[in-house]
């Protein structure tokens, strides 16, 4: 519908007829009053009244446009207003009871996402952020007051925007670099099926982002005297299979989902290369195969194929993640190393020692497999930081002058200028 404003411009605007009343007419005495001729004659008459409802959508057209661009402005402002009115009829319409059957939005949201959880295909590393965003949402709900009541049932619908902005902020609260973002974006993504499955009307994450330096990099990293520390340390129960991998890692920035993986048939000792795929970007990136040229160091880490062995067998029989990591916290601290350094470190370590050698951003880009430079340019500022800490590190210059005769070589140098200046003009 449309109305003409003082200012020449059309307001347009939505108007639902949401059906009519009838009350019988009656007269003076009270009594019922009856049509007395036409086809009408001996029926009851009654008054109806029409009930209609306006919604102003506060959209505009040019009355006379004068040019292209505000014909163009009409044309797209009417084009969205026709699909609004689309959307308001289909949801005024669903809303009638007999119309159809509505979907039943009585499910619990929380075995919604564990439905979700159970029937995924995605990579067991995607699948594991999914778990670790049902299981943030189950505690934010049981550790707020106002949110406590569904800590284990809550309607797809009674998601509200106020919630998911508090739950970002509890995510973001207890993690650092880019896991905050991974297990907000992963449950994002279990809302948003719920919303094109038409439990709710309205996506309530829309709009809410948790925000990150994508440059930082805030994990540990070890420095190559650092790396010769753990290198020259030994103890007991040492895992010599961990730190022959974990020094893999240091070397070659290999991650350990991809070293534990490693058999025989990976290396190619004629050509001296490590060749592998990568199992976090594989089928995802053009970048997912990685080629490393082995050193005779590398190689002695490696080793040579057993007498026992086949191709196909693991170079480093390594146990769990966790394992691996708990191993390596006892290896750093018998180093005297007091830095949090879990595995994935390692590869961190790689970055930073390789470029701060002055090796070549593309060349330490490919042999991490990143699919973009910007992901290794990330490692530069922590490089930029060691060379303020150079400099920082020579301490205090203190040095004052004795005499203070700044003034007086400044006077000095003003008249020389003055005097070349005067040459100059009378040449």
């Amino acid at each position: 519908m449309q109305s003409v404003l003082k200012d020449g411009r059309i307001s347009l605007y939505l108007e639902y007829y949401l059906g009519r009343s009838e009350t019988p007419e009656l007269d003076a005495d009270g009594n019922q009053v009856y049509y007395t001729d036409g086809a009408m004659a001996g029926k009851p008459k009654y008054k109806v009244k029409h009930v209609r409802k306006k919604e102003n959508l506060n959209l505009y057209l040019y009355a006379n446009p004068k040019d292209q661009r505000e014909r163009m402005q009409n044309r797209n402002t009417l084009a969205f207003v026709e699909k609004t009115r689309f959307e308001r009829e289909q949801r005024f319409l669903e809303d009638r009871e007999g119309y159809k059957f509505r979907r039943d939005t009585n499910v619990n949201f929380l075995d919604f996402f564990q439905k979700f959880i159970n029937e995924s295909r995605n990579a067991p590393s995607h699948l594991n952020g999914s778990k670790v965003a049902l299981n943030r949402f189950k505690s934010f709900l049981a550790e707020t007051p106002k949110y406590s009541a569904y800590s284990t049932y809550i309607r797809p619908d009674q998601l509200t925007p106020e919630m998911m902005r508090e739950f970002a902020d509890y995510v973001n609260a207890r993690g650092y670099g880019q896991g905050p973002l991974t297990i907000f974006n992963r449950f994002k993504r279990v809302v948003k099926l719920a919303f094109e499955q038409e439990l709710m009307r309205k996506n309530p994450c829309d709009g809410i982002v948790i925000k990150f330096d994508k440059m930082a990099i805030n994990k540990e990293f070890l420095t190559l005297e650092e790396i010769e520390k753990l290198i020259a340390t030994h103890y007991p129960q040492e895992n010599s299979i961990i730190q022959r991998a974990f020094l893999l890692t240091l070397f070659a920035g290999i991650r350990y989902c991809d070293v534990s993986r490693l058999t025989y048939r990976n290396v190619d000792y004629s050509t001296r290369t490590l060749r592998f795929e990568q199992k976090k970007t594989r089928g995802r990136s053009n970048h997912s195969h990685v080629v490393i040229p082995l050193s005779d160091a590398l190689i002695e880490l490696i080793g040579y194929l057993p007498d026992n062995a086949t191709p196909d067998t693991l170079i480093f029989d390594l146990p769990t993640y966790i394992a691996c990591n708990n191993a390596l916290g006892t290896w750093v601290k018998h180093a005297g190393i007091k830095k949090h350094i879990t595995w994935h470190c390692g590869r961190h370590s790689f970055a930073v020692n390789t470029l701060s050698a002055g090796a070549n951003i593309k060349t330490v880009s490919s042999l991490l497999g990143h699919s973009t430079l910007s992901m290794t340019e990330r490692y530069l500022h922590v490089i930029d930081s060691q060379k303020e800490d150079a400099i920082n590190s020579l301490g205090p210059i203190g040095y004052k002058a004795q005499y203070d005769n700044e003034e007086k070589y400044r006077t000095q140098r003003l008249e020389q200028k003055a005097k070349l200046d005067k040459g100059k003009k009378i040449s």
